[in-house]
């Protein structure tokens, strides 16, 4: 695997050595995550057109890659005397490569939000459920198990539909799929926490069990948890996508990554494969970059 040199020196037996690289795979990760998050926040300040404006020509198909570098010195001079679609417009005239790069304020927010709701229920219960254990945390476990036993995809259409379509809606209803897993985590770590000296410690010198539950058990508990949100936003956003997809999620016309591709789907029979492939592609390798960023958490943590 590549890797980008750094010179950062650190002492070990008495001697400087370099610090491990970070392999080149994980600096893209971490590039394309921070460019999906500033796009969230600034993406409608950033952007060409307004993602929502239809009074471009449909169906326009992006500029062919030879003339990309002339295309792209004019519009830095401000020359261009037509308007530049990187991306090409779809069948209802939307510029496609602003869609593309707003969408993020929506998948990204509702990833970002379902994932801290589901912390938030999750985390807690895993605690109780790990570190009380009676029948009644028992009975917690297996309704969390209950839980994970149907489809993702299925159960978050269901509560969905139950709900009505709407982001709120749509966030609740990812936050409740997500939760178990965070129950499960945080009940197992808690379990190996219980076992330790501190624990027996913080008992003698007459600490209660809640306090030593959240003091001591708690914070050592997170890291799992934590490790598990960055792939969780991941999935978030692909569930997100598939529900747009399906038209159970954000509403046309929303600058969502899924409900691109279900529109341009059609389209590429025709021909018109730039409605659908670049939200494809953006959609993917902002998931795979989430998932690059979980996997180097968990291979620290587990150090």
């Amino acid at each position: 695997m590549m890797e980008i040199a750094t010179t950062s020196p650190i002492l070990r037996n008495g001697r400087k050595t370099r610090r491990p690289a970070m392999p080149a795979l994980l600096t893209f990760a971490v590039v394309f995550a921070s460019l999906a998050v500033v796009m969230a926040l600034f993406g409608e300040h950033l952007v060409p057109y307004n993602p929502i404006d239809s009074s471009f020509e449909p169906n326009l198909p992006p500029p062919p890659i030879s003339d990309v570098p002339v295309l792209f010195l004019s519009w830095i001079k401000g020359s261009a005397v037509d308007p530049i679609h990187w991306f090409g417009t779809d069948s209802s005239g939307f510029d496609v490569f602003s869609r593309v790069l707003c969408a993020p304020r929506i998948d990204l927010s509702i990833a970002l939000a379902a994932n801290c709701l589901a912390m938030l229920m999750g985390i807690p219960f895993g605690l109780v459920a790990g570190y009380f254990r009676n029948p009644l945390t028992e009975f917690m476990m297996r309704a969390s198990d209950v839980l994970q036993s149907f489809p993702v995809f299925i159960s978050a259409m269901i509560l969905v539909a139950l709900g009505g379509q709407s982001i709120i809606n749509v966030v609740l209803a990812l936050s409740l799929l997500y939760a178990p897993i965070y129950v499960r985590l945080t009940r197992t770590e808690v379990l190996t926490q219980k076992s330790r000296g501190m624990v027996e410690a913080s008992r003698a010198i007459g600490q209660s069990e809640m306090m030593i539950a959240l003091k001591h058990v708690l914070p050592n508990s997170l890291g799992p948890a934590l490790v598990q949100s960055s792939v969780t936003i991941g999935f978030a956003i692909l569930l997100t996508a598939g529900l747009s997809f399906v038209g159970a999620g954000v509403r046309p016309p929303s600058p969502e990554w899924g409900l691109m591709i279900s529109t341009g789907a059609n389209d590429i029979v025709l021909g018109q494969w730039w409605t659908s492939v670049f939200p494809g592609i953006a959609i993917s390798l902002t998931v795979f970059s989430f998932a690059v960023i979980g996997d180097a958490m968990e291979r620290r943590y587990n150090r």
